[in-house]
């Protein structure tokens, strides 16, 4: 059977009455190919034009190592300045990823050069854009977004492999404890089913994102991502109406994440090999009762 995954939905434009009823409601994933068109980043933002705006910034880097059980999550593994790293992904496969650049801390220009699509919906958090970077055939490993904001993700430059995973799905993927990722040991594009069975027909989305096109990513969609070519996203932030899921924003951002890695500093290892055996115990168990019920 496998990991059962089907296409997106891809549109062309959509209208506000069509994107709501289709898509923000159900809280189902799209791809909008022509919503970037219309941003002065669609002709601009060449990598060369990256290197002039951002200039000799140092910028913390990612590889796909599994986490340090000390650390913090999202910890940097090395630095590199902006440049050199811009010419590393446009040379050579890498593993090495920028991870939630901030453009208003590091490249105020670049706010200029798109717009938020508020014509399709309200709760932009314009103070808060982030910028990704990849190598080819790097990796973001599989994981849903800690504030619980619907996203708005717009690829440059390049391809991008998505997979995408409704929320209720947590337990099949090994969603670890008090954290918003899975266990790190599987490949969620080709996973070994004898030592994750719980993987074996799970269903999903795929997704390829092209130089221009921007993927809707409704609150609580789990996704993985891998760079096809050196190239980068921008991802633009906007809360739910809901105010139970601005809740549960609010208890990740602070309670769930302190707890975590004050047992992280404290426990190290012990903590780490305890949440993995949880994590394995609430997939088999999901496994065997046939959940989430379809």
């Amino acid at each position: 059977m496998g990991v059962i995954l089907k296409p997106i939905d891809i549109v062309d434009d959509i209208s506000k009455e069509d994107f709501f009823e289709k898509y923000l409601k159900p809280r189902k994933p799209v791809v909008i190919k022509n919503m970037a068109r219309k941003w002065p980043a669609y002709q601009k933002w060449t990598m060369d034009y990256m290197k002039e705006v951002v200039g000799d910034v140092t910028v913390p880097l990612y590889d796909s190592s599994k986490a340090d059980p000390a650390a913090p999550i999202n910890a940097p593994t090395s630095e590199m300045k902006f440049a050199d790293y811009i010419d590393l992904i446009q040379r050579e496969p890498t593993d090495l990823r920028i991870f939630f650049f901030d453009p208003i801390k590091k490249a105020n220009r670049l706010l200029d050069d798109y717009i938020s699509p508020k014509e399709l919906m309200g709760g932009f958090l314009d103070k808060f854009p982030s910028m990704f970077f990849g190598g080819k055939g790097s990796v973001t490993f599989l994981h849903y977004d800690i504030d619980l904001a619907h996203i708005f993700h717009t690829h440059f430059n390049g391809r991008k492999h998505i997979l995408l995973f409704d929320y209720k799905w947590k337990d099949r993927l090994y969603k670890l404890p008090y954290a918003t990722y899975a266990l790190e040991d599987f490949d969620i594009s080709n996973p070994d089913f004898e030592k994750f069975p719980a993987l074996n027909g799970i269903e999903g989305i795929e997704c390829f994102l092209e130089h221009g096109d921007t993927l809707f990513m409704p609150t609580g969609w789990w996704h993985w991502m891998k760079y096809l070519d050196g190239s980068f996203s921008i991802s633009l932030r906007a809360w739910d109406k809901s105010w139970a899921v601005k809740a549960k924003s609010l208890y990740n951002l602070t309670i769930q994440r302190n707890l975590d890695n004050f047992m992280k500093a404290r426990f190290k290892k012990k903590y780490m090999d305890w949440k993995e055996k949880k994590a394995i115990e609430r997939a088999n168990y999901a496994l065997k009762k046939g959940l989430p019920r379809k």
